[in-house]
C-alpha cells in the first residue's frame, strides 16, 4: 500500500515548532498512562516506552525507509497496542486500554489514501479481535458482548475515516498552494526577465545612437588620414626602407579602424528585417561551408542533427546569415587552439505558445565565463582578447527583429551552448534594434 504525501512540509519552522509542543504532550500522556494501573506491571512500562521510542522517531523512520517507513511505523504500532492490552488485563479483550489502538489507526489515516487506511484499520480491528478466541475459551460470548466489542471497532472506523477525511483536504489545499507558489514564482521571474530586457534593450537604443555619432565623425578624420597615408607611400618609393614600413603601418591601422568604424555603425544602424518564406537549415549549411572554408586553425569536426520536414520560417536570410556567421565563428574561435567538434541541432520547438523551429550551436570550447555569462549580448562585453563586444549584440538584435530569442548556457562536459529560436508564425516588420524579445 503506497503512503500519500506528507501533509505539511518538513523544512517548515512552524512546523517543526508544533512537533516539538505535540511530542512532548505525547510523551507526558504517555508517563501519566504508565502511572495508571496496573502499577508495577512491568511488561505495561515497557512496552509504553516503545511506543513512546516509536512515537519519537517515527519521522526518521519515515525517511529512512521511504516509501515503506509508513508502513513499517503502523505495524510496530498494531504490534506494541496488541501487547499492551494483553498485559493490562485479567482478560485482555476487556483491557481498559483498547483505545490504544486508535494511535495505529489515525496514524493509518494521516499518511495513507482511504482505501490503505480502510486496510489498516481493518487490520489494527483484526489484531484487537485475536484476543476474542482465548476469552471464548472461558467464558460465553453474549449478545451484549458482541454488540459492545462491534461498537468499539465501529469507532476505529470512525475515527480512521473523519481524520483521513481531514488530512485529504489538508493534502490537497497544500498542493494547491505549492502550485500557486510555483506559479507566482515563474510570473516573477519572467518579471524580473522582462525588466533586465527593457533595460537593456533601452541602453542598447541610447549606445546606438551614441555610436552612430561617433562613428561618422570618425570616418571622416580616418578618410583623411587614409589618403594622406597613400600619397606619403608613393613619394616615398625612393626613399629608405624603414620610412616605407612606417607609412605602410599607418595605411594598416587606418583599414582596421575603418573596419571597427563600421561594425559600430552596423550595431548602431536600425536593421530592418525584410522576412521571407525561407529555409533556415539552408541559411545554416551557407554559414558552415563559408567559415569551414576559411578556417585555417586546429580541425574543427561538424555534426548536424536536422529534424526532417522543418517548415519555412519568415526569415531576412541575409541578417540571418549575418547572425550564424559570428556565433559559427565565435565557436571556431573558441576552440582554435586545440581543435574540438561543433553540434548544430535544428528542431521543432513551441515557446510561450509559439510554434516554431530551435537551433542549438554546441562547442567544446571553454564555454562562458559565469560572471559574464548574464551579460554577454550587452554591448562591449566580450571574451576575446581582442574585439569590441559587438557581435553578439548584433546577432541579438537580428533574433529580436525575427520575435524570436537567444540564450547561452554552457555544457555540463564544458564549451558554450547557444540556443535559438525562430517562430512559425508571420510578423511584421520591425525595426531590429527597437524588440526587446530577446532574452
Amino acid at each position: 500500500m503506497e503512503p500519500s504525501p506528507h501533509i505539511v512540509d518538513p523544512d517548515s519552522r512552524r512546523f517543526k515548532r508544533l512537533d516539538a509542543l505535540w511530542l512532548t504532550i505525547w510523551l507526558v500522556f504517555l508517563g501519566v498512562l504508565a502511572a495508571l494501573p496496573p502499577e508495577l506491571e512491568w511488561h505495561k512500562q515497557v512496552i509504553l516506552l516503545a511506543i513512546g521510542a516509536v512515537q519519537v522517531l517515527e519521522s526518521r523512520i519515515l525517511a529512512r525507509f521511504e516509501p515503506r517507513g509508513v508502513s513499517y511505523v503502523i505495524l510496530l504500532k498494531i504490534l506494541l497496542a496488541t501487547l499492551l492490552i494483553d498485559h493490562t488485563g485479567e482478560l485482555s479483550i476487556n483491557s481498559s486500554y483498547w483505545p490504544i489502538y486508535f494511535l495505529p489507526v489515525v496514524t493509518a489515516a494521516l499518511y495513507c489514501g482511504p482505501w490503505a487506511t480502510l486496510a489498516w484499520t481493518l487490520i489494527a480491528s483484526g489484531a484487537y479481535c485475536s484476543y476474542l478466541y482465548p476469552a471464548m475459551q472461558e467464558y460465553e460470548l453474549t449478545a451484549d458482548a458482541v454488540g459492545y466489542l462491534v461498537l468499539r471497532i465501529m469507532f476505529f472506523f470512525l475515527a480512521a475515516m473523519v481524520v483521513n477525511r481531514f488530512s485529504q483536504q489538508s493534502q490537497h489545499q497544500t498542493q494547491l498552494y505549492r502550485d500557486l507558489a510555483g506559479r507566482l514564482a515563474e510570473t516573477n521571474r519572467r518579471l524580473e526577465q522582462a525588466q533586465a530586457e527593457a533595460r537593456r534593450s533601452e541602453r542598447l537604443a541610447a549606445l546606438g545612437q551614441l555610436s552612430a555619432g561617433l562613428a561618422h565623425e570618425i570616418r571622416n578624420p580616418l578618410g583623411v588620414i587614409k589618403g594622406s597615408a597613400e600619397m606619403l607611400t608613393q613619394k616615398l618609393q625612393t626613399s629608405d626602407e624603414l620610412s616605407r614600413e612606417l607609412a605602410g603601418y599607418i595605411s594598416t591601422e587606418v583599414n582596421r579602424l575603418s573596419a571597427l568604424v563600421t561594425e559600430f555603425l552596423d550595431f548602431a544602424r536600425p536593421l530592418h528585417a525584410q522576412l521571407q518564406p525561407s529555409s533556415l537549415t539552408r541559411v545554416l549549411d551557407r554559414v558552415l561551408e563559408i567559415v569551414g572554408d576559411r578556417w585555417k586553425g586546429k580541425p574543427v569536426q561538424l555534426e548536424r542533427d536536422y529534424e526532417a520536414g522543418l517548415p519555412p520560417l519568415p526569415l531576412d536570410e541575409s541578417l540571418c546569415e549575418q547572425a550564424f556567421l559570428n556565433l559559427v565563428q565565435n565557436a571556431y574561435e573558441a576552440m582554435e587552439e586545440r581543435g574540438g567538434t561543433l553540434r548544430v541541432e535544428a528542431r521543432r520547438a513551441e515557446r510561450d505558445g509559439r510554434d516554431g523551429v530551435r537551433v542549438l550551436l554546441a562547442d567544446t570550447g571553454p564555454g562562458i565565463p559565469d560572471k559574464l555569462r548574464e551579460e554577454i549580448f550587452n554591448p562591449f562585453v566580450t571574451t576575446k582578447k581582442t574585439g569590441v563586444g559587438l557581435g553578439l549584440s548584433i546577432v541579438s538584435k537580428i533574433v529580436d527583429g525575427h520575435r524570436g530569442f537567444i540564450h547561452v548556457e554552457n555544457a555540463a562536459s564544458g564549451g558554450a551552448v547557444f540556443t535559438l529560436f525562430f517562430p512559425l508564425e508571420e510578423v511584421e516588420e520591425l525595426p531590429v534594434g527597437q524588440s526587446t524579445a530577446a532574452s
